[in-house]
């Protein structure tokens, strides 16, 4: 597995500090990709945080929230000021982004977006966002994602 990926190269040109966590990726893992991630990683599944490609109304959105929780669909159309949010098409998504499936990074992604991270997550002293290909993931400090990002926090989780 090639440790390189778009997304550590983005934060290498930022000078964000960070650190890679391979794992053994699972498609079909019960209770969903990033759940299994934090389990074999033995981090707290609300540390792990996955990257959702979503609309609001007609704009493209990326949403991060914590793998143990589900996206408020209208808790995301209102942080991004729009009356609608519906989660995009995989094959949009991976057209988007320039990542897989299950690999998706909010980092060095092919068009980015606008992106809002869940305010909860900012509390932690390090979160884990996928690196960019199945099975590897980034730690790195929180604050330091909303800067690279130019993100914005909100309560878009439960």
């Amino acid at each position: 597995m090639s440790m390189a990926t778009r997304a550590t190269r983005a934060l290498d040109a930022a000078r964000i500090g960070y650190r890679l966590h391979p794992y053994d990726y699972e498609a079909d893992a019960a209770g969903g990709k990033g759940v299994h991630a934090a389990h074999a990683l033995g981090v707290p599944p609300g540390r792990v945080l996955k990257t959702l490609m979503a609309w609001i109304d007609a704009r493209a959105a990326c949403a991060v929230i914590p793998s143990d929780r589900q996206l408020l669909p209208k808790a995301l159309a209102a942080a991004g000021g729009g009356k609608a949010a519906r989660m995009m098409e995989v094959a949009e998504a991976e057209r988007r982004s320039g990542y897989k499936v299950g690999g998706i990074s909010p980092f060095g992604q092919q068009r980015p977006v606008a992106t809002w991270i869940e305010l909860d997550a900012m509390a932690e002293s390090s979160v884990f966002i996928n690196a960019g290909q199945r099975g590897l993931l980034l730690e790195l400090d929180p604050a330091d994602a909303l800067r690279v990002l130019a993100a914005q926090t909100a309560a878009i989780s439960r």
